[in-house]
């Protein structure tokens, strides 16, 4: 058996798992991980909902804001300037603004007077239904990218959202 000198394999294995470790810390740093979900309505005001999500998710890393009436209203294309501006700080800090279809539905929110970029999500299925095929996570027509990847997340999201 030959043995392991300085100019061998040794020092290039080293090396290559040294600049792995690198690369693996750098690609972590690059894409942060997704945050949470926040609901603002349920016990919570916007702002506050909006204040806790922002100080949990630091650097750009996205969350969500899921609004129930009232606290829609910061939402609005006419809400209040404080609002507007705890809003616009969300947004700025890589939140989506999530309402839900079943308040569009039922009148309760009218989706055109809400700013631009407030995602509408459906809830669970009707029992029986097939819109929601067993074993995907999102209707055929939604956007994934406007919506948690992780799962617990997600299931929250859809069961608030029922």
């Amino acid at each position: 058996m030959r043995a392991i000198t300085r100019g061998s394999v040794l020092p290039k294995l080293l090396r290559t798992i040294a600049l792995g470790w690198v690369a693996a810390s750098w690609s972590v740093q690059a894409a942060p991980a997704q945050g949470g979900l926040y609901i603002a309505g349920a016990g919570f005001s916007f702002t506050t909902a909006a204040k806790r999500a922002m100080s949990q998710n630091p650097g750009g890393r996205r969350f969500f804001l899921l609004s129930l009436p009232p606290e829609t209203a910061a939402l609005g294309q006419g809400a209040q300037a404080a609002l507007s501006n705890v809003r616009q700080r969300v947004v700025a800090a890589n939140g989506v603004l999530l309402v839900c279809q079943r308040d569009v539905e039922q009148g309760r929110i009218n989706l055109a007077d809400m700013v631009p970029g407030v995602v509408a999500v459906r809830g669970w299925p009707a029992a029986g239904s097939n819109e929601l095929q067993h074993g995907q996570r999102y209707f055929a027509d939604e956007v994934s990218a406007n919506l948690p990847a992780d799962n617990v997340a997600l299931r929250q999201l859809r069961s608030t959202c029922s």
